[in-house]
């Protein structure tokens, strides 16, 4: 075994925690290569690198998702012409929400290849699912027939959504367990706050398109189809960038100890993280041998999880941490993919012309992304570690419960009075980022052990598309009741709907555990004397 590895290493890294905390330290197995992890501190190359990978893969991500939101209107003008470029509601849905159906699947199938193969065998493999489904979704062949493309483009959506659901357990699972206690919240924040760039640069990206097409749209509607083309293809750039850093990540070194039961290959593994000199000796390689073999022999990820999660103590943190981004889905993608029918209503319509509605829709996206997406998003990163996780969700989902209700309560004031308008539709995106949008994120990356981490957060991932995929749906035929197509009548109703599920979403945060300063060890063992407690009982 390593130097990390002996008996008085293994009395330091007891010492290491704080003196309340030794007692529990020192019941802990021994996980003496992660000392060194937990005490880094420090912004060196390798964290770097990690928030490069995992960061520009969330980016794409975004990108991907929310461009959907601003060139359905392209499509309509190209292709469905007849019906004055308004898309049937059930294609509209189906174009916009078939990306969740493989963002779902995504989600469930890399989160348990995740844990059953580990984490380096798997990560690279969405990121190229992405490249494919993008590159396809740019390419579909055009024809007359617009029912063509949209199907096409549809299936392509679903792929390329397999591979973003894929990117979540294992970006935020490779984050997390690479992360000490200190910064683990903040450094998986940061991975997710680059969601709301991708969104804002999904809108400067559509603006200069539009720009250098103006001369040709206003000539001809029909060089929309180069224009959305265009937009598409861009999110392949900033995947393809990043494709060698995944391929190369080494393996997590908790996985390593945890489930592979390799101690040498955790030493190494944090030894390239942090520059920790390692010492080893053929002997104890040997013997580290036979042991990885010992694990790999008696592993069964299925009856692992089966047994974890077969305790109450431990399933209610996964219905709580699925329920959560369940409800939140239901109204932030509800938004999300259909704010171009809210900024209507604001007034961002524009005169009429195809090309300034569209240059309008985009730069109210623009404008909301800059002043609550993104500032939400950063206001997490810096505060998750001294406010906690909970206090944040707890606040996110009631500001946004009270926003919304206001919103659908004076809907038609507040459309005469648009400054007032954008406030308050602004600070509900604020609210939903910092809050539950970024801690269901990063909650699932910690409250669960190794063994199952990324399965778990694969389902409570999954929980959330499920809740997108229903938004999605119904948003258009709901939001018309009681008008015309394209109308969105009942616009002020849903938003009020959307309240009472925040409201649930509030509730439902009292089922998951703060997890603020502590290491993923320490979450863990507390978690099993939770378990033993109850169990005794």
């Amino acid at each position: 075994m390593s130097a990390a590895g002996s008996p008085s290493n293994e009395k330091a890294l007891v010492a290491d925690f704080p003196e309340d905390k030794q007692e529990d330290a020192a019941t802990l197995k021994p996980k003496v290569a992660l000392a060194a992890l937990e005490d880094e501190q420090s912004w060196n190359w390798f964290t770097i690198r990690t928030l490069i990978t995992s960061g520009t893969g969330f980016f794409t991500d975004a990108y991907d998702v929310f461009i959907i939101n601003l060139i359905v209107p392209m499509l309509g003008y190209v292709y469905y012409k007849e019906t004055g470029g308004h898309i049937p509601s059930g294609t509209e849905g189906a174009l916009k929400g078939m990306a969740s159906f493989g963002t779902l699947v995504g989600q469930l199938v890399f989160g348990y290849l995740g844990d059953a193969y580990g984490r380096q065998k798997i990560y690279g493999m969405e990121l190229m699912i992405i490249i494919l489904g993008t590159f396809c979704c740019a390419m579909v062949g055009s024809n007359a027939k617009g029912s063509t493309v949209i199907e096409y483009l549809t299936f392509w959506r679903f792929i390329l959504g397999v591979g973003i659901g894929g990117d979540y357990p294992m970006s935020a699972t490779v984050t997390s367990e690479w992360a000490s206690a200190g910064r683990r919240g903040q450094l998986m924040s940061i991975i997710f706050s680059m969601q709301g760039i991708g969104n804002m640069m999904a809108s400067v990206v559509t603006l200069i398109v539009l720009a250098c097409f103006k001369t040709a749209i206003i000539s001809d509607v029909d060089n929309l189809d180069y224009v959305w083309r265009i937009c598409v293809g861009v999110g392949c750039i900033p995947a393809v960038s990043t494709i060698y850093l995944r391929l190369t990540m080494p393996e997590s070194p908790r996985y390593a100890m945890d489930v592979e039961n390799d101690v040498e290959k955790a030493n190494a593994a944090v030894a390239r993280a942090t520059s920790t000199d390692v010492e080893d000796s053929t002997a104890d390689a040997a013997a580290n041998q036979t042991a990885v073999a010992d694990a790999k022999a008696k592993r069964n990820h299925n009856r692992d999880f089966i047994e974890y999660f077969s305790r109450w103590e431990n399933l209610k943190v996964l219905i709580g941490t699925s329920s959560t981004w369940f409800l939140l889905d239901i109204a932030f993608y509800g938004i999300s993919l259909n704010q171009g029918y809210v900024l209507n209503s604001m007034g961002f319509k524009g005169d009429g012309t195809v090309y300034d509605s569209l240059w309008r829709t985009t730069l109210g996206n623009l404008t909301v992304s800059l002043l609550g997406f993104v500032p939400g998003y950063w206001f997490t990163v810096f505060l998750i570690e001294k406010m906690g996780r909970k206090r944040i969700q707890f606040m996110g989902f009631g500001m946004l419960t009270i926003l919304f209700a206001i919103l659908s309560a004076a809907f038609h004031q507040l459309q005469k009075i648009v400054p007032l308008f954008v406030a308050i539709f602004t600070l509900a995106q604020f609210f939903f980022n910092f809050g539950p949008n970024t801690t269901t994120f990063v909650v699932p990356g910690e409250v669960f052990p190794t063994r199952v981490r990324a399965t778990a957060h694969g389902i409570s991932a999954a929980s959330g598309k499920l809740g997108a995929i229903l938004a999605t749906f119904l948003f258009n035929k709901v939001a018309e009741i009681g008008g015309a197509p394209g109308e969105h009548a009942f616009l002020p109703q849903l938003l009020g709907i959307f309240a009472g599920v925040m409201g649930l979403g509030f509730l439902c945060t009292f089922l998951i555990p703060e997890t603020k300063g502590m290491s993923l060890e320490e979450i863990e063992q507390r978690g099993i004397k939770t378990a033993d407690a109850a169990e005794s009982a």
